[in-house]
């Protein structure tokens, strides 16, 4: 994995900075996206420390010209996107009676238009170059919501179908696509929407991370369009 490229969306806590953390201790290339810039300088000071080479882009995903050139900011430093891990998410959770409109809207921008939009940036660099791999991140609520994760549980479904779907259409050029769905993991995230969660009962984020990078290997091309989940 060394020199790789990688590309991560919400990368500046949770799963996306333990899978930064991850990649760097392979001597990856780094572009770390997220939205607050103090907590990316923060996240990509322990990347580099990692052992890692980080370019931290503050950019909302939310927001298609920011991913675009988020990308374009990522492939333009490095010259080459060998891996985009799509894993910036908004997970409101609420009734379908009390979720505000606003809230419905940001989970569209950030869980799937934001895919499609960073997919649909990198697909030209990966076929020129010759292959590359996409994961993207959906959640054990894709088929399992609790209640009040309907909008987050079907944008998490949406993912799953839309990563097998673009796998079909990057076999012919070398590029994989893989949708990870874990359980409850232990993020802020998490912990805002359920206080009171057994934590003997989730995933540690760098146990998700470890099955990502897992997915990067050659070993693992024939999995590509499936969605794999992780559970404690």
């Amino acid at each position: 994995m060394s020199a790789k490229v990688c590309v991560i969306t919400g990368a500046s806590r949770g799963i996306g900075l333990a899978t930064a953390l991850r990649f760097a201790r392979t001597g990856a290339n780094i572009a770390a996206i997220a939205r607050r810039p103090e907590e990316l300088h923060q996240a990509a000071a322990r990347i580099a420390a990692a052992g890692g080479v980080c370019e931290p882009v503050a950019a909302d995903v939310g927001r298609p010209e920011e991913i675009r050139r988020a990308l374009d900011t990522a492939a333009q430093r490095f010259g080459r996107v060998d891996v985009l891990i799509n894993n910036a998410g908004a997970a409101p959770l609420a009734a379908i009676d009390r979720l505000d409109p606003a809230e419905f809207e940001r989970v569209y921008a950030v869980n799937m238009a934001a895919v499609f939009h960073a997919t649909r940036a990198v697909w030209p660099i990966m076929k020129a170059q010759g292959g590359g791999v996409i994961i993207n991140i959906s959640s054990l609520a894709s088929v399992d919501p609790f209640p009040g994760f309907a909008v987050y549980g079907a944008s998490k479904a949406w993912v799953n179908i839309f990563s097998q779907a673009v796998a079909a259409e990057g076999k012919p050029h070398g590029i994989r696509v893989f949708s990870v769905a874990p359980g409850a993991v232990e993020t802020s995230l998490m912990r805002a929407a359920f206080p009171d969660f057994p934590a003997d009962k989730t995933l540690d984020p760098d146990e998700v991370a470890a099955v990502i990078v897992s997915l990067c290997d050659e070993a693992m091309a024939s999995c590509s369009g499936q969605t794999i989940f992780v559970r404690k």
